[in-house]
């Protein structure tokens, strides 16, 4: 998977032009919310962004964020579901989750030393991932996944448990980003 093909299949999953109340976003369209597309520079109006400007967005700030080039080359799935997480959840949350993962399968500390979980993949992250992959063989990045799937439902779960607002995606969430 690259990007241009995470792109396309997020577009299938966020759509156009949105302003729901109970949407900590805000107004988002192409699923980019406000506040990340001022932060980009865009000063138009949001009900106005071109998918353009939103596929620039989410290749600076998701997808070379996450490094996810990288792990494209060796775990395509797991680069998309990166994405899918960065884009949804943010993308500190999306490198926590791959860094307990990694930290959780090195066989207590065997394979490759505990990474410090600080939300950011880096050079550490990225070597602890190919020595799972290597050691592990194919069946690595299915497991990396489900383990990812599995932390973002809870997440969702408990943010939902939290503020009974957010039970309005919370279906949504778990029928189509928790795959």
């Amino acid at each position: 998977m690259n990007f241009d093909q995470a792109f396309d299949r997020l577009m299938g999953l966020e759509g156009g032009y949105s302003n729901h109340a109970a949407d900590r976003g805000g107004q988002t369209n192409w699923g980019v919310t406000e506040t990340a597309a001022r932060n980009f520079g865009y000063r138009g109006e949001m009900r106005a962004l071109p998918q353009s400007v939103a596929r620039q967005i989410y290749r600076q700030d998701y997808w070379d964020e996450l490094k996810l080039e990288a792990i494209a080359q060796q775990a395509p799935q797991l680069a998309w579901k990166l994405f899918d997480i960065g884009v949804n959840m943010g993308t500190g949350r999306a490198a926590q989750f791959l860094q307990r993962t990694l930290n959780v399968l090195n066989r207590a500390g065997r394979d490759y030393p505990d990474l410090r979980i600080d939300g950011a993949i880096g050079p550490k992250s990225l070597d602890s991932l190919q020595c799972l992959l290597t050691l592990r063989g194919p069946d690595a990045e299915t497991v990396i996944v489900r383990a990812l799937n599995a932390l973002q439902a809870v997440s969702y779960i408990e943010l939902s448990e939290r503020d009974p607002s957010q039970e309005a995606f919370t279906y949504g969430w778990l029928w189509q980003r928790v795959a």
